[in-house]
């Protein structure tokens, strides 16, 4: 089996891919995260996916390597990594009764031969009408300044949420590991 590399530093995405039980290596992509001047969003997530993938393949020449990155939107806002809780509140508030979408974009690139997948996976996610109070409580435990769209799914942010649609609910999480399963097996790995 080739070297299998996550071009990522995220936790959330290394755990999920952990359960696919396949040996990998984390590299970090240092990549830029800006949306391109007319860019949509599901384009801008796609397009760093690649990015990221395609950024470590000097360093892994005969790896199959995974990129992903997410972009959170409403209407024309987009709604990045807040930082900080000012801002985290600000993005809450806006989304508060309203359906953003998550749009995941995942790459499986083959730096041997230069083969790339690539597939983005949309998640909408409906939120509560969400109370001032309820925020700040939310944003006080779960501090989830780390996280596009200020609300962590997989942890408290769930009680902030009326529904959830996708096709694949790890891609809300940030690795979409229905689509990476038949990107690997594209590309002969066994899974499982």
């Amino acid at each position: 089996m080739p070297r299998l590399v996550l071009a990522s530093t995220s936790s959330f995405r290394r755990e999920l891919l952990a359960r696919l039980q396949i040996p990998f290596e984390i590299a970090n992509p240092e990549t830029d995260e800006s949306e391109l001047p007319g860019e949509s969003p599901a384009a801008t997530a796609e397009r760093l996916s690649v990015a990221k993938a395609k950024a470590v393949a000097s360093r892994f020449p005969d790896a199959l390597i995974i990129g992903s990155d997410q972009v959170a939107y409403l209407d024309t806002q987009r709604f990045g990594k807040p930082l900080t809780h000012d801002r985290a509140a600000q993005q809450l508030r806006a989304m508060r009764g309203r359906t953003v979408i998550f749009h995941t974009g995942l790459c499986l690139y083959n730096s041997a031969n230069g083969n790339t997948q690539v597939c983005g996976i949309p998640t909408e996610v409906t939120f509560r009408q969400l109370t001032d109070a309820e925020i700040e409580r939310y944003l006080v435990k779960e501090q989830p300044y780390h996280c596009a769209g200020s609300a962590k799914s997989e942890g408290l942010g769930i009680t902030l949420l009326s529904s959830m649609r996708g096709d694949d609910p790890n891609a809300l999480i940030g690795l979409p590991l229905i689509s990476l399963g038949e990107m690997l097996r594209a590309e002969g790995v066994q899974v499982p």
